[in-house]
């Protein structure tokens, strides 16, 4: 595709079309029965998202409180929550990532837990151990920190292969297996994982299997002025009051369990489906990209958009919601071309430049 063969980010625009309110809406030829009106709003009525709706806007409410500005952070992680998936948060240090995350998991009525991953950590520390009974004479299993509705880990990056790796299993099929025994998580579970972009020093670069497990990675960025103010004069205010004490819990994970299956029914139109294929494969032929996205991404911007449809009040996903969804879900799972990273292109430029090549359905 000749398209492609421009370098990403010389267009002035954000890689991101002008949306279309049509597409991937049933019922939009002509009629002249009278009845176009009544039947696209049976179709609308399908699913009933006025309850999540206003549990998404509390939730946003809710972190609000303390977090200033980061909407798009906040709507993205609400999203991955719904979708049953994970989070990688990536920014410098003092941008509210571990305290985003934490407020989170505050405002549900969740089994929550945090590990700080540092180089000596074990896979032991994360999932448990088998410890020796004396009264009983036999083995019991203690389990680790892993077992919580919502697992916050911080700088995921200091631990190293051996620690990365017991992970795998229990973010992929929310379960572990320990001395041939299997262990199924409650539901929900969602990792939030924080780490810093810029010191490298006593890191580990995460093993790509691990990166795919990922529903998100979410790049948090530095505050406005206007912003920045606000958040020193909040600060200013706020006295002996901690800063958790402002959110109030009041969604249970029966709540958000609940929710989850109802995105399960948003409906995607067949040729959305292609169009989310044709994003994915885009990325196995660019001649910027050393490695492309698996068919586990073409499923995360599937889940990803029918969760950001219905907190946006939709029962039916369109264009626009995979297209706001790629960024956050391909960006972790793509490598640039040496010589395209040594010329300063990073994986954003080239998926918008893949998201304005391929058309859009109609």
């Amino acid at each position: 595709m000749n398209e492609q063969n421009h370098i990403p980010g010389e267009n002035t625009g954000d890689g991101i079309n002008p949306p279309d309110d049509k597409a991937g809406i049933p019922g939009e030829e002509s009629t002249t029965d009278g009845n176009h009106a009544s039947e696209e709003l049976k179709f609308r009525s399908r699913i009933d998202l006025s309850e999540l709706q206003s549990a998404v806007k509390q939730v946003r409410d809710e972190l609000s409180k303390v977090i200033v500005g980061q909407k798009h952070m906040m709507d993205m992680l609400i999203t991955a929550l719904l979708a049953d998936g994970h989070v990688l948060i990536e920014g410098v240090p003092g941008v509210a990532k571990t305290i985003t995350a934490k407020l989170l998991s505050k405002a549900l009525t969740v089994d929550f837990s945090r590990i700080q991953f540092t180089p000596d950590l074990m896979p032991s520390d994360i999932l448990g151990t088998s410890v020796f009974d004396l009264k009983k004479s036999e083995f019991e299993f203690k389990k680790g920190p892993v077992f919580a509705n919502m697992l916050l880990i911080d700088e995921i990056n200091r631990a190293p292969a051996k620690t990365q790796a017991a992970l795998f299993e229990v973010m992929e099929e929310r379960q572990i297996t320990m001395d041939g025994q299997r262990y199924v998580l409650d539901t929900p579970f969602m990792v939030l994982a924080t780490q810093n972009p810029v010191e490298q020093e006593g890191t580990y670069r995460l093993p790509e299997a691990q990166l795919d497990r990922f529903l998100f990675k979410i790049e948090v960025e530095y505050p406005s002025l206007e912003e920045e103010i606000e958040i020193i004069t909040r600060e200013h205010q706020l006295g002996e009051t901690k800063k958790t004490e402002k959110v109030t819990a009041f969604l249970s994970r029966e709540q958000v369990a609940t929710y989850q299956k109802l995105v399960n029914e948003v409906l995607v139109e067949p040729h959305l489906l292609k169009y989310i294929a044709e994003l994915i494969t885009n990325t196995r032929s660019n001649p910027f990209l050393y490695l492309g996205a698996s068919p586990r991404a073409s499923i995360a911007i599937l889940k990803a958009s029918k969760a950001y449809a219905a907190i946006n009040g939709r029962d039916f996903v369109t264009p626009e919601d995979i297209k706001q969804v790629a960024v956050p879900v391909l960006q972790h799972r793509i490598i640039i071309t040496p010589e395209r990273e040594m010329e300063g292109v990073t994986g954003k430029q080239v998926i918008q430049q893949i998201i304005q090549a391929v058309e859009i359905p109609r």
